[in-house]
C-alpha cells in the first residue's frame, strides 16, 4: 500500500473537515484554516504574555559565560574568589593614569580614593585592592591599578561593570585618565559594541527583506504575512529566553544569533508555504470554486511536511553544539533553538490560520507581473532541462569552484577574539593600551598560580625560569589564612599572541604538582582547546543525525547520503572564505576591519551547525519537490525537471532573503558580527546556486531511478512518509 494510500484511509477514519484527504498535517492544517479566532487568540496570549518580558531580554541575560567548565583556569578563578578577595579573572581592574602626575601624588591619590569608594559601595566587590609598587604601579610611577575583588558569578561581573563603568570613568580629571579593564570590563564593553551592531544590522536587513519579498511574492499582503510571522516568533522567543534565564543563566548572544538566524530561516519557511497555498487555491478556483480550507490542507500535506522536517534538521543540528561544555556556545545554541521552535510553530499553527482568513485576498495588492505568475516556473523548468541534458560540465564546474574555495580552510586557524574586537574608543581596550604601554606587552595577561603555602617559594622559582614570562609578582597569602598563596606571572607577549600557549603548557608541566594556573588568558586558551576537541564531535553527531533525518523523510538511503555529504561542500567553501578575508586579510580595508591573523575560537564549532543546518534546509525543499513529483509519476527525469520548475524559484528567493539578512552584519564595526554575517551569507549563496540548484539536481540526473531506491527492509522499518497529496 502507499503512503498516499495511507493517509487517505487515515482521512476517513477520522472526523476530518468534510472533504479533506491527505494525511495528519493536510487535516491539521485545515483545523488551524477553519477555526482562525481560536488561533489567532491563542497566538495572541502568547505574544502578549511573553511579549511582556521581550523589553528586557539584553538586560537580563548573561553577559559572561566563555569558559570550559571543568577545566584548570576555572578552578584558579573559583579559589582565587573564595580564598584571596576575589581577585580572579572575573574582578573589575580600574586603570587610573596621569601623564604628569604620580600614584603618590595627591591629586592621583583623590581619585583613587573616589575610585575605590564607587567600587567598595557595590555588594558585588568583596575586596578593594588598591595600586601596589612592583605589582600593579608602572614602573615611572605614573600608572596604577585597582582590583575590584569579584563577590558574584562572572555574569554578575560583567553587569557589574555594566553599572560602574560610566561612574568610574566620570573620576577623570583634565589630567588623571580612568578607565576600567579586564575581562569582565572586555565582555561588557563587547557585549554592548556587539548589539548595537545587530541592531543596526536589522534595521537594515528589513526593508530590504521586504522588498525582496515584495518581488518575490509580487503581492505586498502575500510579502508581509512572513515578516509578521516571523516577528511573532521572535517577540514570543525574547520573553522566552527572560523567563529561562531565571533557571539558568542564558548569554545574551543567544538573543543576537536568534534575531538573525529566525529571521532568515522563518522567512524561509512561510515563503514555501505561501507560494504552494497560492498555487493549491488557484486550483481550487480552477475546479470551479474557491475553497481556501482545502487548498491550506494541500500545502501542509506537501510544503508544510517539508518545513517541518526542515526545521526539525536546524533543531538536531544546533543540538549537537549543546556537548560543547562552554556556557555561553551552548546557550547561544539554546536561543536559537528556542526562535526556531516559535518560528516554526508560528508557521505551521497561525499561518495556516491566517491563509485560511484571507483566501483570494492573500494576493492584495499585486504588481502586475504576478497576476501571471504560477508556482511551476517555466525558466527554472529550462534550467532543469538543461542541467539533465548536459549533467557533466555542470557538475565538474561546480564541484570545481567549491573545492577550490575550500582549500584554504585547511590552514585556518583559530583563537579567542583578541582586544582588536571592540571598538577603540571603547573603556577597556583604551585601558588595555595604557597598561601595555606602561607595563609591557603581557601585563593586560597576567596568568594567575595558586600554590600550596609549602610549595610557594619552589613555585616562585620555576615560573620565574620558564620561557615567556618576564616577572613574577612575590607569593601572595590567601586574605581567608587557608593554605595557598597566589603568584602573578607576567608573559612577554600580547595575551592574543599564539606563543602564549607555548608559555602556559610550559609552566602546567614545570611547576609543582600542587600548582594550578589560570588567569584570564588561560581561560581562553582552555575554552579554544575544548572547543578543538569537540568539533570533530559535533561535526559527526551533525553529520550523522542529518542522514538519519533526510533518509526518514526521503525513503531512499543514496539521495540521503548525497544531499548530506553535498552539504559539506558549501560548509568546507564558506570556511576557505572566512580564512582569506578574516586570517589573510583579503578584502579588509573593504569591509572596514583589521585582521587578527585568526577565526574567532567558536566559529567552526557553531558556523558549522549553522551552516549545515541551512544547506539542509535547502535540501529539504529541492528533495521533497523532487520526490512528490516521482511518487506521483515514477519518472527520475520528469521528477527532476518539474522538482526544479517548482521549488527553484523559492529556493532562489529564499537564498536572496537570507543573504539580504546574513550581508547586513557585515556592515557591523566589531568584527563577530562581520564574521558571522560574510561567512553565512558566502554559505547561503553558494549552497544556494552551486549545490541546491546545480550540483544536487545533476546527482538526481546521473543516479536516476537508484537515487529513489529503497531495499524492502528498510521500507519496513521506516515510518511511511509521502510528499504527493491526494
Amino acid at each position: 500500500m502507499s503512503s498516499t494510500d495511507v493517509r487517505t484511509d487515515e482521512s476517513s477514519a477520522d472526523n476530518s473537515p468534510p472533504g479533506i484527504t491527505g494525511g495528519p498535517l493536510a487535516r491539521f492544517g485545515a483545523r488551524m484554516a477553519g477555526n482562525f479566532k481560536w488561533v489567532v487568540t491563542a497566538w495572541l496570549v502568547v505574544i502578549i504574555g511573553l511579549g511582556a518580558f521581550a523589553p528586557s531580554v539584553f538586560g537580563s541575560l548573561a553577559g559572561a559565560g566563555w569558559q570550559s567548565n571543568g577545566s584548570e583556569s576555572v578552578q584558579v578563578r573559583e579559589l582565587a574568589q573564595e580564598h584571596f578577595g576575589g581577585n580572579s579573572s572575573a574582578a573589575i581592574q580600574v586603570v587610573v593614569h596621569s601623564d604628569t602626575e604620580q600614584v603618590t601624588d595627591p591629586a592621583v591619590a583623590a581619585v583613587i580614593s573616589e575610585v575605590t569608594d564607587i567600587l567598595a559601595a557595590d555588594s558585588r566587590i568583596s575586596e578593594v585592592i588598591p595600586p601596589q609598587p612592583g605589582m600593579s604601579i608602572s614602573p615611572d610611577g605614573h600608572t596604577g591599578i585597582l582590583i575590584g575583588g569579584a563577590n558574584g558569578t562572572t555574569d554578575e561581573m560583567v553587569k557589574a561593570v555594566d553599572d560602574l563603568k560610566g561612574e568610574l570613568t566620570a573620576a577623570s580629571t583634565d589630567s588623571i585618565e580612568v578607565y576600567p579593564t579586564g575581562a569582565s570590563a572586555l565582555w561588557s564593553d563587547f557585549n554592548k559594541a556587539n548589539h548595537d551592531a545587530m541592531i543596526k544590522a536589522e534595521i537594515i536587513s528589513w526593508p530590504v527583506t521586504l522588498a525582496i519579498m515584495v518581488l518575490a511574492f509580487g503581492s505586498l499582503v502575500a510579502a508581509g504575512l512572513p515578516l509578521l510571522l516571523t516577528l511573532a516568533g521572535l517577540v514570543a522567543s525574547a520573553g522566552g529566553l527572560v523567563l529561562l534565564n531565571e533557571i539558568t543563566p542564558i548569554s545574551v548572544w543567544a538573543m543576537n544569533f536568534a534575531m538573525m538566524f529566525a529571521l532568515a530561516l522563518g522567512i524561509d519557511y512561510a515563503l514555501f508555504l505561501v507560494v504552494r497555498f497560492r498555487d493549491a487555491l488557484r486550483k481550487t478556483i480552477d475546479a470551479g470554486r474557491i475553497d481556501p480550507q482545502r487548498a491550506v490542507a494541500e500545502t501542509m500535506d506537501t510544503a508544510g511536511k517539508a518545513v517541518l522536517l526542515s526545521g526539525l534538521t536546524v533543531l538536531i543540528s544546533l543540538s549537537a553544539v549543546l556537548l560543547v561544555p562552554a556556557p555561553a556556545v551552548r546557550t547561544m545554541a539554546v536561543g536559537i533553538m528556542l526562535a526556531v521552535v516559535f518560528v516554526l510553530a508560528a508557521t505551521l499553527t497561525l499561518l495556516p490560520a491566517v491563509l485560511g482568513k484571507l483566501g483570494p485576498k492573500v494576493n492584495a495588492g499585486s504588481l502586475p507581473y504576478a497576476k501571471r505568475q504560477v508556482h511551476r516556473s517555466p525558466k527554472f523548468a529550462t534550467w532543469g532541462q538543461l542541467l539533465h541534458k548536459h549533467p557533466w560540465p555542470f557538475a565538474i564546474g561546480s564541484l570545481l569552484i567549491l573545492v577550490a574555495l575550500s582549500i584554504p580552510a585547511l590552514g585556518l586557524k583559530v583563537a579567542m577574539p583578541s582586544i582588536s574586537v571592540v571598538p577603540e574608543d571603547a573603556p577597556v581596550r583604551q585601558g588595555y593600551e595604557l597598561v601595555q604601554a606602561q607595563m609591557g606587552e603581557g601585563a593586560p595577561g597576567m596568568l594567575q598560580i595558586i600554590a600550596p603555602t609549602a610549595e610557594a617559594e619552589q613555585t616562585a622559582q620555576i615560573a620565574a625560569s620558564v620561557d615567556g614570562v618576564s616577572m613574577v609578582t612575590p607569593p601572595m597569602p590567601a586574605m581567608d589564612g587557608s593554605d595557598y598563596v597566589m603568584l602573578q606571572a607576567i608573559p612577554n607577549v600580547d595575551p592574543s599572541d599564539p606563543a602564549l600557549e607555548t608559555t602556559l603548557d610550559a609552566l602546567r608541566a614545570e611547576l609543582p604538582e600542587g600548582a594550578i594556573v589560570g588567569g584570564a588568558p588561560a581561560e581562553n586558551l582552555d575554552l579554544q582547546t575544548a572547543l578543538n576537541e569537540y568539533l570533530p564531535i559535533v561535526v559527526s553527531v551533525i553529520l550523522v543525525l542529518g542522514f538519519l533525518l533526510l533518509l526518514i523523510a526521503l525513503q531512499a538511503p543514496l539521495i540521503a547520503l548525497l544531499g548530506t555529504v553535498v552539504s559539506l561542500l558549501s560548509t568546507g567553501a564558506a570556511f576557505g572564505v572566512a580564512k582569506l578575508i578574516f586570517q589573510d586579510g583579503h578584502g579588509a580595508s573593504l569591509l572596514g576591519f583589521t585582521p587578527q591573523g585568526f577565526l574567532n575560537g567558536w566559529g567552526p564549532v557553531f558556523f558549522f551547525a549553522m551552516i549545515f543546518a541551512i544547506a539542509m534546509d535547502y535540501t529539504v525543499f529541492l528533495l521533497s519537490s523532487v520526490k512528490e513529483h516521482y511518487e506521483n509519476t515514477g519518472d527520475p527525469h520528469g521528477s527532476q525537471v518539474d522538482g526544479m520548475a517548482h521549488s527553484g524559484r523559492v529556493i532562489f528567493a529564499a537564498a536572496a532573503v537570507m543573504i539580504a539578512v546574513f550581508f547586513s552584519f557585515a556592515l557591523a564595526e566589531p568584527l563577530p558580527p562581520k564574521e558571522m554575517g560574510i561567512i553565512l551569507g558566502v554559505a547561503v549563496l553558494l549552497d544556494a546556486i552551486l549545490i541546491r540548484l546545480v550540483l544536487l539536481p545533476v546527482l538526481l540526473r546521473l543516479t536516476g531511478h537508484a537515487a529513489w531506491w529503497s531495499p524492502t527492509w528498510l521500507r519496513a522499518v521506516l515510518p511511511k512518509i509521502g510528499f504527493s497529496h491526494s
